[in-house]
């Protein structure tokens, strides 16, 4: 198969793939409740040949092409939507109230579908392809759910890799380093307990809300004087609440926020320092605090070795020039990370911008561009190939 071939297949069926990524966009569906979204993605593996199989993490669906003897590979996208008021009119936009797909996991899961295709036709590999689709990446950790159920034990692949659209760089382009590529992550909540009084007469109490609000300010140090500078850290609170009028101090206030950090010992200090920090703070003005962690995902570290292999791939199929090799990695998190946690492999990231004005992922007039489904899947098919070589592979191929 040469690479003008795959980039031919896949553009073959660019109008096909456009019509499952927009299908999937108009109905999103979030963490664990992909139902319909797995129904799709099962009946289409069906119908390309592949042996399915369903009930890992509730919603996610593997499908198996077997094509003589060789390695097994892992070829990994995301399911889920989120929980976005859709803000674009585009005749697919999303049907269901307060869900969208505005990660562009629709157009990951369409470009896969594409390879799932092609490959079942092609058969111009020799091995096992397993093709995951995996539910909940959205701050559910559906990946690290399934490897628990036995995803690996079940299908022992070699090597994972991962894809994802990356809006800030330009379409045509595509970028992987070995490393880091994306954050660890942990969610905190942080209750501060005072005791409620009369807004008039604060001083027969003690104002969680003042004290919410020096924790917060208290936390910013924890990058700018706790980190060393050259290392990557991020501490940010995202909500606040506290009271429900205007004229009674609550008995309590409520923070939530993430920390971020590439650097496991980095992590390990902003945790232990986080929890000194908001109950010193907090006991200095009278009151208490309770920090409890909710949701975690590790670093996702791509294999020097595997990232190079994807790197070359991407060369061959767009020119170097196109390519990063040593991209900036990503403060944001990806639960991808789990699957990297147990198997060697790579996540690599796929160019979709459209220009300064493109809306950025998580944005509510974000849409996955169309014109790169083809790209995406001539990647995921040459990279299968590269990586399961056929005895029959033409010279050059």
């Amino acid at each position: 198969m040469t690479i003008l071939t795959e980039i031919e297949m896949a553009k073959a069926i660019k109008e096909e793939m456009t019509g499952w990524r927009r299908h999937l966009h108009a109905h999103p569906e979030t963490a664990f409740e992909e139902f319909d979204t797995a129904d799709f993605v099962a009946e289409k593996l069906e119908s390309f040949g592949l042996d399915v199989h369903r009930g890992l993490a509730t919603t996610g669906v593997v499908g198996v092409l077997e094509n003589g003897p060789g390695g097994m590979i892992g070829l990994r996208a995301d399911l889920d939507g989120l929980h976005i008021d859709e803000q674009t009119n585009l005749s697919w936009r999303s049907t269901n109230e307060g869900k969208m797909h505005a990660c562009g996991h629709d157009g990951h899961t369409a470009m896969l579908l594409g390879a799932a295709k092609i490959l079942a036709e092609s058969r111009n590999f020799s091995g096992t392809l397993v093709f995951i689709f995996q539910p909940a990446e959205e701050n559910e950790g559906g990946a690290g759910v399934m490897v628990d159920e036995g995803l690996f034990a079940r299908f022992p692949v070699q090597q994972v890799y991962g894809l994802h659209n990356w809006p800030s760089l330009p379409a045509g382009h595509m970028a992987v380093g070995p490393g880091p590529m994306m954050a660890a992550n942990e969610t905190f909540e942080i209750r501060i307990a005072g005791h409620g009084a009369h807004a008039a007469m604060p001083h027969q109490g003690h104002d969680p809300v003042v004290a919410a609000a020096h924790v917060i300010t208290a936390l910013q140090t924890l990058t700018s004087r706790r980190t060393d500078p050259q290392q990557a850290a991020v501490v940010t609170v995202t909500q606040i609440h506290a009271g429900d009028t205007w004229n009674v101090i609550p008995d309590h206030a409520d923070l939530k926020g993430t920390i971020r950090w590439f650097d496991p010992q980095v992590g390990e200090m902003l945790r232990s320092a986080l929890a000194d920090l908001c109950q010193s703070v907090a006991r200095a003005l009278c009151c208490s605090a309770e920090l409890s962690w909710v949701h975690s995902y590790p670093a996702t570290v791509n294999t020097p070795e595997t990232a190079a292999i994807c790197a070359d791939v991407m060369a061959e199929l767009i020119g170097e020039e196109k390519v990063d090799r040593n991209p900036v990695p990503s403060m944001g998190a990806e639960d991808f990370s789990f699957m990297l946690a147990q198997k060697p492999g790579s996540y690599a990231w796929l160019g979709t911008g459209r220009g300064a004005d493109c809306p950025g992922l998580h944005n509510p007039c974000y849409d996955f561009n169309d014109e790169q489904l083809p790209l995406g899947t001539a990647y995921w098919v040459r990279l299968a190939c590269t990586l399961l070589p056929s005895s029959q592979m033409p010279d050059g191929g």
